[in-house]
């Protein structure tokens, strides 16, 4: 009998913009439990430098790049936790489901975005791709 598990869709598909994306300091693909990467996507959005890590705010004219993986509840609470919103959560991101666009269609995916409020005085970053402006 096959198992009909492996034919269920994911929990939820999140979209990684910053230091989650493959390559950078969070990698989302060294954490457990292993997402499953989808594709390249974009969102409207202004991508911000903060530092070490950068923050969106949605909506727009400009786009920001990034990539799409089909994650776990389990990974959900970890990317949680990177972002503050775990077990001691702060302000400063929100987490939003929104449409994404990957190949030219729109996925419903999760997205965390910076609190407006932090990025007051921050820079943009170009052309809306952290792992261009490295």
């Amino acid at each position: 009998m096959p198992d009909e598990t492996s034919s269920l869709p994911p929990s939820r598909w999140v979209f990684v913009y910053g230091t989650l994306r493959q390559g950078c300091s969070n990698d989302i693909t060294r954490l457990e439990p292993p997402p499953l990467f989808v594709g390249r996507g974009r969102i409207a959005g202004i991508l911000y430098h903060l530092g070490a890590y950068p923050g969106v705010t949605l909506g727009g004219a400009e786009w920001v790049h990034g990539e799409v993986y089909a994650i776990e509840p389990a990974l959900e609470d970890v990317l949680d936790e990177i972002e503050s919103l775990g077990e001691n959560p702060t302000d400063e991101y929100i987490k939003r489901e929104i449409d994404v666009e990957v190949n030219g269609e729109p996925l419903p995916c999760l997205v965390y975005e910076i609190n407006p409020r932090y990025v007051l005085s921050a820079a943009r970053v170009p052309e809306g791709d952290w792992v261009k402006f490295l």
